[in-house]
Order: C-alpha cells, then structure tokens, then sequence
C-alpha cells in the first residue's frame, strides 16, 4: 500500500480525499495556489506546497510541475479527484513513467471514452443501447447541417469532449442550428481546446440516470447501483438521489448490466461513471462515461456502506474489488445537494466575496457535509462557486428528504449570494415530492419556482430578528462597560429606562422588496414587549451557538440566527429569511442615474464583443460573452439603442462592475 498520496486538487474534493488518507495512515500532500494559500484542504492536510499563481492555468493544470513536486517530496501516488487534470489522458500517461502511481484509469480507457464519437461506436459494439444521431469525423458546418436535417428536430449538439454541461446546447429547429453550432464550437474551444462536436436525437422528457462501475487489474467488474441526477439546469445537477424513485427493477436490472459490460468493454481500471439518458417508457441510452469520481459520489456511499476513494486507492495499489457484485448492497434512501455562491434570482449569476457568516449542520451518521470553505474565506473569481454539498440518508425517500431539509435550515450564509432558499423550495415542491420532474423540469418552471420561493415574511421571524439585534446591543455594551472605568455609569444601560417607566425603541427592517418594516419594542434584559396590534410577550433564551429561543406569549419556538452588520439572517421551521437592519435617518445614496451602461456582473474574461460604437441594437440582443467562474455568460442590450462607446475588446479580464458599452442618451 502506498505510504504517501499528493491531491492534484483543491477545494471540498481534496478534502475529501484527505480524510480517507488519514483513515487509512496514508500521508496526504495538498497543493494550492496563491489563492488557496489559506485554503481549508491546505490545512487538513500532513504536508502543503505551492504551485504557482491564483488561475488554474498557472498552478492545478500543469502537470509537469505536479509530477516534479510529486518526485522531490517522495510521493509514491497521485490522486486527482474530479475536474483538473483527472481525466487528462497524458498526465495519466506522464505519472507512471515518472514512477508514480496514477490513481485512476489508464490512459487508454480515458481516450476511448473521452471522445464521446468513439465511445459511442464503443458501446454499440459491447451491445449499449446508444442514443441515435451523427457521431461521425466530418465537421464541416454544411455536413453537420446536413446530418441534423437527417436525425430531425430537436436535437442535440454535444461537444466530443464535453463534460459538466459544457459544450451542449438544444437546437428546437433548423433556423437556429448555425448559431448553437457556433457557441458549442467556441465553448469547447475553450473548455477542452477541441471544437468537435456530435449530434444526438433529442429525448423528451428525459430522466439522467448514471451508474456508478469499478474495475480492477484482476479483471473484476462490478456497479454499485444508479444515482438519479435529474433535477438539474442547463446540465449543471442540484439535486442528486439514490435509488432512482423512476426506475422498476427489470429496468433497474438491465442498466447495471448494460454499465457492467461497458465498463469490461474498455478494461475499466477504477471508480467511472455511465451516464444514461433515460426515456418516459424507461427505455435507456449510453449517454457517456465519466473517468473519475462524480461529484455525487456520497450518496453511493451512505446507502452501500463503502469508501469509493478507499477503493481507488487499493486499486491502483493493485489489489482486488473488495466485494463481489452479489455482496454490493444498498439500504434505504440518500440525497445530496450543492450549495453553490450564486444568485438564483438574477439569472444564476455567481457570487463573489467574503463568507463573513457561515454555518453548517453538525455531521453524524445520517448528514455529511463536504467543503473546502469556512468561515472567513473568499469565494474567487478563479475557481467553481460551489461552497459545500449537503448529504443526508434516511430509511425510506420520505425520511431522507425530511433530513435534507433540517440540513439546509441549519446552514446558513451571510457574506455572498448563495442558493439556499432556492434549494428549501426544490425540496418542499410537491413535483419533487411526487417524482414528476425531468432534465428540463426547472428550465421550463423556473420562473414559477422562483415566484414560490418568495414567502411573506412571518411575524416571528420579525421578532427574532429584532431580539437578535437588542441581545447583540446588550451584549456590546456590556463589554464596553466591563472595559470602563466606571461601569455602573447610566450610559452603558440599554433598556431606555427613565424615572417614570421603561421607553419604547424602534427598530426597522427591510425584507425583499418590501416598504421599511417598524418594530416598536420595549425591552428589558431578555423580556421584550413588541408593540403591534396587541402586545406580544417574548422571554429570549439563548440556546445553542446560534440558535434562540424565544417563548412568545407562552408558547416556546425555535430560531437559527446569524448576522453580521446590519444583516440579519433567520432559519424558522426549515425557511430561511434574509433582513436588513435600516437607518431611517441615513441619506438616501441610492442611484437614481437610470441603467444606460452595459457592466461586468462579475470578474472575469472577455470572450467576444459583438458590438462596435454606432451599432443599432434591439433589447435583448447579446452583446458580448463573458467568461467567469467557469461558464460562460451573456450580456444583453438593456433596451433598443444605439452604442455610443465599447470600451472592452476579446481577452481583456475585467472586474466587476466595471463599464463595458455605453449607449447614447435619446
């Protein structure tokens, strides 16, 4: 067994990784960039080296210096997790011919099925059912549009080696086919450095389901079970579950044979992943395979009992499956979910910052909680926005998704914009509840989920938040007292006393969109009398870190409460709701300027500007596209103008908020 493993990774999958390491008296040595300097997996782990600047391009993906490190530190094997240079053929390739052991598959198993045309062709040769469609070497435009023309529309257009829901786009009709062509051409490019594509017949309402295989060298085969990955947008999952609540178990049964054979067709050596796209009538095609962990993998993990990464490691050390596929059980019901810095409401747009405030559930045998952040960190520019992935088990699919939702009610953030409510509503929608959903489930009901998101603000919640601010007051004058020279003075009391009784304060809020919110209060130490249309009692109790409870005229409820500034965050009953603290007298710096410029929504580079000054353009019409955190974004006209001055051009990196276009002023 080897005695020191490297992460060619970072973030919440290196931390995974260590924490097997570890359980298994492995020597762990992390990597990281200048970003990730103080990264939480550089700390966990026995030994930490740089590697070069914030970009990947300048540290996680070369290679060459992973391996030189790797030599001069005495490392016997490298792991490369998901994403990275984990299903990078050559640097599977330069590993053992450095005398270092790759954990994952051979070169040739990541070439056969890297290139998604061949992997079909593959596959049809194992006897996979694959997707009908054009997976052929012509790539000129023309014979492209001619062999869509053939398979008919929708369909569609798939980077050969694609992967994360990049380089895909859904042509509905003929008229778009050049322009999808196009941004699956340019994003490939730029994603994978090939613009070669293939061309599927579209599925209606198609459900992603996947199977999780391992190969050995001992020409051992087997899959521990199918993951549902159906509740996704764009491509991106959000929601992954275990076992599938759509398939019965002759469907069931045929997959995993099917992800068996496909995984023995190519000598599989590893953890890998078949991806099926899967029918209304449950009929199953090989979508594609992916070489590496998933992303979803805990959810394997809690209802078979096994340590994926453990396997790895013993494979590649060259030992035997640790179970026969008939030993490979699976008991009760597991779900995962992706806490991602992102802003459901403003287009999914990523989120950058400081996570000023961050909390997560405690871990125990039903709930994991995988991430690579804490409290203090930066989400950056540089790499994906996921903060954390929520995984919680329960004996049948209704207990899990009870438990994921206590999950997402005790985590909280303040510090960026995150997808947590969107997640509660996900979770509490009957459709998910019931099963009806598919790949295209929120893409089509988006703006309806969103709508449904957004909750009146219940009274309590108000009352809390409001108690939150006068124990924090109470709290700071105390410790300005306790610093005085003289404590007892009556300036440290907050309770508005005056000889003829106690005074009312108030406090006002801001929830949503909403008008200014007044709460009169009148307060003393933790009894508070809330003034509206009739008095509310309140006795405060500070419980456990974070967490108040409040009996409000007699009867006892609990609250999770974080705040920082005059930001003030509330879990109740498993719904966060987010206030603001306002200033009634504070000037009113708002812009009121009107939206006549184009600006960056976040860091990042320019990969085409579309517009010169003088332009004509209609609103909505893209702009230029952006590329930020990993995905590409589109930036549209406002309205219908003319553009006065451009003030980017392609490559240049721009930081946020920066102006980009401005139009002339009618």
């Amino acid at each position: 067994m080897f005695k020191k493993v490297l992460i060619a990774n970072r973030g919440e999958i290196a931390c995974r990784v260590i924490s097997t390491l570890k359980k298994m008296g492995i020597t762990s040595v992390a990597v990281y960039s200048d970003a990730d300097k103080n990264a939480r997996h550089v700390k966990l782990a026995d030994e930490a080296y740089h590697i070069g600047g914030s970009r990947p391009d300048e540290s996680y993906l070369i290679g060459e210096n992973l391996i030189k490190l790797a030599k001069e530190v005495g490392v016997e094997a490298i792991h490369p997790a998901y994403g990275f240079l984990s299903e990078n053929s050559d640097f599977a390739r330069a590993c053992p011919a450095a005398g270092i052991a790759f954990i994952g598959p051979t070169p040739e198993s990541i070439e056969k099925m890297g290139a998604k045309d061949a992997a079909k062709a593959l596959m049809e040769e194992a006897n996979v059912p694959v997707v009908p469609g054009y997976h052929g070497k012509g790539q000129k435009p023309a014979h492209l549009k001619a062999e869509a023309d053939k398979i008919g529309y929708p369909l569609l257009i798939k980077a050969v080696c694609g992967g994360g829901g990049k380089g895909m786009r859904v042509v509905n009709s003929a008229g778009e086919f050049d322009d999808m062509l196009d941004a699956v051409k340019r994003e490939s490019l730029n994603a994978f450095a090939d613009d070669r594509v293939l061309l599927e017949r579209y599925i209606s309402k198609p459900r992603h389901i996947e199977y999780q295989v391992f190969g050995d060298t001992h020409d051992n085969y087997v899959h521990l079970h199918e993951r549902e990955c159906s509740l996704q947008r764009r491509h991106q999952k959000i929601i992954e579950e275990t076992p599938s609540p759509f398939l019965d178990e002759e469907t069931r049964t045929a997959m995993g044979v099917a992800a068996v054979n496909a995984a023995r067709a190519i000598q599989y050596n590893g953890a890998g992943t078949i991806e099926f796209i899967v029918g209304e009538d449950r009929s199953f095609f090989f979508m594609e395979m992916n070489t590496r962990l998933q992303v979803e993998h805990p959810v394997t993990e809690m209802v078979t009992g096994q340590d994926l990464v453990e396997w790895q490691i013993r494979v590649a050390a060259g030992e035997a499956l640790p179970l026969k596929q008939e030993q490979i059980t699976s008991t009760g019901h597991s779900f995962e979910t992706r806490v991602y810095a992102e802003n459901p409401n403003n287009l999914f747009l990523p989120s950058t910052g400081k996570l000023h405030t961050l909390r997560f559930p405690e871990a125990n045998e039903n709930c994991r909680v995988e991430t690579g952040v804490e409290q203090g960190d930066t989400i950056s520019v540089f790499y994906d926005p996921m903060i954390a992935k929520l995984v919680v088990w329960g004996e049948t699919r209704e207990v899990a998704r009870a438990r994921l939702l206590n999950a997402l009610g005790d985590s909280g953030i303040i510090g960026v914009e995150n997808n947590i409510a969107f997640l509660e509503t996900l979770a509490t929608h009957p459709d998910f509840i019931d099963n009806k959903i598919d790949t295209q489930y929120i893409d089509a009901k988006l703006d309806k989920i969103l709508d449904s998101s957004r909750v009146e603000l219940p009274q309590n919640v108000l009352l809390a938040a409001s108690v939150r601010l006068l124990l924090d007051q109470q709290k700071s004058v105390a410790n300005m007292a306790a610093a005085s020279d003289d404590s007892n003075s009556p300036w440290f009391d907050t309770t508005a006393w005056r000889p003829n009784g106690q005074s009312e304060r108030s406090l006002f809020f801001c929830y949503e969109q909403s008008d200014d919110i007044e709460v009169v209060v009148t307060e003393r130490e933790n009894h508070f009398v809330f003034h509206h249309e009739s008095d509310l009692d309140v006795i405060a109790q500070e419980a456990e870190y974070q967490v108040l409870r409040l009996q409000i005229n007699g009867s006892w409820e609990r609250f999770v409460t974080l705040r920082h500034g005059d930001t003030v965050l509330i879990s109740c009953k498993n719904r966060w709701y987010l206030l603001t603290e306002v200033n009634p007298f504070a000037a009113d710096i708002s812009d009121t300027a009107g939206t006549s410029n184009v600006i960056a929504p976040m860091p990042g580079k320019l990969l085409k500007v579309l517009v010169s000054s003088g332009d004509t353009v209609i609103e909505n019409q893209p702009l230029a596209i952006l590329e930020a955190m990993k995905m590409e974004h589109t930036l549209t006209a406002p309205f219908d103008g003319e553009i006065d001055q451009v003030f980017c051009a392609p490559d240049d990196f721009v930081e946020a908020d920066a102006t980009l276009i401005t139009f002339k002023e009618e």
